[in-house]
C-alpha cells in the first residue's frame, strides 16, 4: 500500500542515518545553528564519504547549514554531526553572523541620521 508522496527530508531510513552518522546522535555543542555559514577550506579527499564530498563542494562559497540541510535532504541534526566530523578535521570553518568582526557592525545612529540630512540636502 502506497502512503502518498514522500515529503523532502522525511523519507530516511533510520538504518541509513545510523550509517551516515557512525551511529552518533549529537553534534558537538554550540557549534552549529541554523544561520552559521560554513565555508570550506579544502577540496574533497579520495574515499572521503559521500556526503561530506557533497558538502564541501557546496561550501565552496559560503553556505547556512538549514541550506546544507535542505540541498542534502537530511535532517539537521544529521547535518550537524557531517559538519562536526568536517569542523574537527579543518576541512570547514564556520562563520557565525553575531561574532562578526566589529567593523563588520552598522555604523551608530547619530552617523546614520548625519548622512541622511547630507543626502537631503543635494
Amino acid at each position: 500500500m502506497n502512503a502518498g508522496p514522500v515529503l523532502p527530508g522525511r523519507d530516511d531510513d533510520p538504518d541509513r542515518l545510523y550509517t551516515i552518522t557512525g551511529g552518533r546522535s549529537r553534534a558537538p555543542e554550540n557549534a552549529f545553528d541554523l544561520v552559521t555559514l560554513i565555508v570550506a577550506e579544502r577540496q574533497p579527499a579520495p574515499g572521503m564519504q559521500s556526503e561530506h564530498v557533497r558538502i564541501l563542494r557546496m561550501c565552496e562559497a559560503p553556505t547556512a547549514v538549514v541550506e546544507v540541510a535542505a540541498e542534502l535532504s537530511l535532517p539537521i541534526s544529521v547535518v550537524r554531526i557531517l559538519l562536526g566530523d568536517l569542523l574537527e578535521s579543518g576541512a570547514v570553518t564556520a562563520r557565525h553572523p553575531r561574532f562578526a568582526p566589529n567593523k563588520a557592525r552598522l555604523p551608530d545612529l547619530d552617523t546614520l541620521k548625519q548622512v541622511l540630512h547630507g543626502l537631503q540636502r543635494l
